[in-house]
């Protein structure tokens, strides 16, 4: 049994399940080196908050002088698995990888656990029925996606005295984002007999295609008078589609979402959008000084979670300078 630890850094805290299987004795290390040749395997660049996590990656590479080679698999889950076992055969020493689907990525973990090459999953999970920190890769670093989306659900509720009638806009199909985020939202939701979701269809995290569907979604239910997206992004598509259809977003619907990006704030701020629950893309500062402290000997927690803020109407100017 782990005994409790706590490790403070500035992207995040960690929070430990007491009953988390952990097997290091096992587990890859890594050899104490003056510097390090790591890899990160990106999921996609189509958007504001992974431009902001790799160039947090890329900074903090430079920072504390290791080598970084970087991949993009252009939303392609096929890809990524191929760029893992490329970036094995480079000879890395840890792998940083941001899965973009839970099941599809199952055999680029495996492959760097028989390579003997730690891995970290950065910003998303993979399934937990298949894949176990500690014994097939070494730490989760992210956000908690369930109670980021029970957080906006409770701001809906307090927002709308508990009547509202939703188009959800959800994320990337089998993303570990967007079923938590789904799950945490509609599980708050069911608890308000006011509350009803109309539709919900995936945007895939693009702002366009949460355009397209919230245009869709709209014509079919016109009484809808709250809209929840997954992301940012899907969130200001659906703003630019309630608008194409002479709604004003913020009065005649209330438009909710997670991220925190710098354009959200911005809606916010003009009436637009109604709030949105921070999950920080930076997360250099963070994965790079877990790979040290393993590098180091040790232990580390199977999930390290960052603390995210919430913004709505009465902080988002003020945080306006600090969002991504």
């Amino acid at each position: 049994m782990l005994r409790r630890t706590l490790l403070k850094a500035a992207a995040g805290t960690v929070l430990i399940g007491a009953s988390a299987r952990m097997a290091f004795a096992d587990y890859p290390k890594m050899k104490q080196k003056s510097s390090y040749k790591a890899g990160f395997a990106q999921s996609e660049s189509n958007n504001p908050w992974r431009l902001a996590e790799t160039a947090s990656m890329k900074a903090e590479a430079q920072k504390v002088g290791w080598q970084l080679v970087y991949t993009d698999a252009a939303s392609s889950a096929a890809k990524e698995v191929s760029d893992v076992n490329s970036l094995i055969a480079q000879g890395v020493d840890i792998i940083f990888l941001v899965p973009r689907e839970e099941r599809p990525l199952i055999p680029a973990v495996m492959a760097a656990r028989r390579a003997g090459i730690p891995l970290i999953l950065i910003d998303r999970a993979v399934d937990p029925k298949l894949a176990k920190p500690g014994v097939d890769y070494l730490t989760f670093i992210g956000s908690n996606f369930v109670q980021e989306g029970q957080r906006v659900a409770e701001w809906l509720v307090k927002t709308t005295n508990g009547q509202a009638k939703i188009i959800e806009l959800e994320g990337s199909v089998g993303a570990s984002p967007a079923n938590d985020r789904k799950k945490g939202f509609d599980e708050v939701i069911k608890q308000h007999p006011g509350m009803t979701i109309l539709a919900s269809q995936s945007g895939d995290f693009v702002r366009d295609t949460g355009r397209q569907v919230a245009q869709t979604l709209l014509q079919a239910h016109p009484d809808a008078t709250a809209i929840y997206a997954h992301n940012d992004e899907m969130a200001l598509g659906a703003i630019a589609a309630l608008e194409a259809a002479g709604k004003k977003p913020g009065k005649d619907v209330i438009v909710c979402s997670i991220d925190g990006e710098k354009d959200a704030l911005q809606a916010i701020i003009d009436g637009k959008l109604g709030a949105t629950c921070e999950c920080s893309p930076r997360f250099g500062p963070i994965a790079f000084e877990t790979a040290m402290r393993y590098a180091k000997g040790e232990t580390i927690p199977p999930q390290i979670i960052n603390k995210d803020r919430f913004f709505d109407a009465s902080n988002a100017k003020e945080n306006l300078d600090s969002a991504f």
